[in-house]
């Protein structure tokens, strides 16, 4: 079995950094992932990338990933879904759905997240039927009909312009007073509200989504214009993000009351060899920037940790030899 000096979990764009510095420094890395570009390629518009003025989400990914290719002669691309890391003495040992295994001296974990659902009646009937979470992906569905945004997040205030590309009237319903977009997005909100396009309401709740083949309504948990029945084609959800770190915390690694993989400032867990970046972590911002720099010092973290290893005369479970043998024997 082939022995990797760093394997990546996770194929979006703070794995695919990773993949970049791993290659740089010549660390035999394998990047393993199934959803190519992670959650950013459902973002239509990037503006607060360093570099690129205007760009899509789906285009930064496909950038970065171009420029880890650079690096093939260290770098590898495997499509598939880790089910299972197992520690060993000096070793990590990756399990995949399709029954592959890998071996690995460090690991950078860069899962990212899943969004969060509302957990209502009607919810799951009617996924993909009229409940969305991707406005670039589903929005030219609802040309000249009635959505709503439900979140009060950047996010949603985003998904909530680009919805007026098609939608004749974009709801933002949220459960809280005020909206939370940054400053520029908060200012396409206003524009869109001045053009008639927007209308936000706020202290709501959505308790039940009804419908027949499709969504028909919902229903509110307060009267607004005088019903709690509200009339809609399509709820796009953009209420908060449950970061990917379950199979990270069944093998030990610390993680906060939301689930978040806890790191030190040089992408350290509490595992040694075991390092995370990204939206998975306990870091309080994130953006692509923030997620793509953490991936760099991670990984030149795990440089120093492979090459420490590689001095260590600690065994390797899984071949029963010195470290540093096992390396030469399984890169040859």
């Amino acid at each position: 079995m082939e022995l990797y000096d760093i394997i990546i979990i996770g194929a979006g764009i703070t794995g695919y950094a990773g993949a970049v510095y791993a290659g740089r420094l010549k660390l035999k890395t394998l990047v393993i992932g199934k959803e190519r570009g992670g959650i950013i390629v459902t973002t239509d518009v990037i503006e607060n990338y360093p570099g690129f003025k205007s760009i899509t989400g789906a285009e930064l990914a496909a950038k970065v990933r171009e420029h880890a290719m650079e690096y093939r002669d260290n770098v590898k691309f495997v499509d598939d879904i880790v089910e299972r890391i197992e520690k060993r003495k000096g070793c990590f040992i990756i399990h995949t759905e399709s029954r592959k295994e890998y071996r690995a001296i460090s690991v950078l974990y860069a899962t990212g997240t899943k969004h969060k659902k509302l957990d209502v009646p009607g919810e799951k009937e009617f996924f993909a039927k009229g409940v969305h979470t991707c406005g670039l992906c589903d929005g030219a569905f609802y040309k000249d009909k009635i959505v709503a945004v439900v979140g009060g997040s950047d996010s949603a205030a985003k998904e909530a312009v680009l919805l007026t590309q098609w939608a004749k009237k974009v709801y933002i319903i949220y459960r809280k007073e005020k909206i939370r977009a940054e400053p520029a997005n908060m200012e396409k909100i206003d524009e869109k509200i001045k053009e008639g396009k927007i209308e936000i309401i706020n202290n709501t709740n959505i308790k039940e989504i009804i419908g027949d083949r499709f969504v028909k309504r919902v229903v509110l948990d307060r009267p607004y214009k005088g019903s709690v029945d509200f009339p809609v084609n399509g709820i796009f959800l953009s209420v908060g993000i449950i970061p990917i770190s379950d199979l990270a915390h069944e093998i030990g690694i610390d993680v906060n009351e939301k689930g978040e993989i806890i790191i030190n400032r040089y992408g350290e867990t509490n595992l040694p060899g075991f390092f995370a970046a990204g939206d998975v972590t306990d870091k309080a911002f994130k953006q692509a920037i923030t997620g793509v720099g953490d991936a760099v010092s991670a990984v030149y973290s795990a440089y120093n940790f492979t090459k420490q290893r590689g001095r260590d005369m600690s065994m390797c479970d899984g071949c029963n030899r010195k470290i540093d043998e096992c390396v030469r024997l399984h890169n040859r």
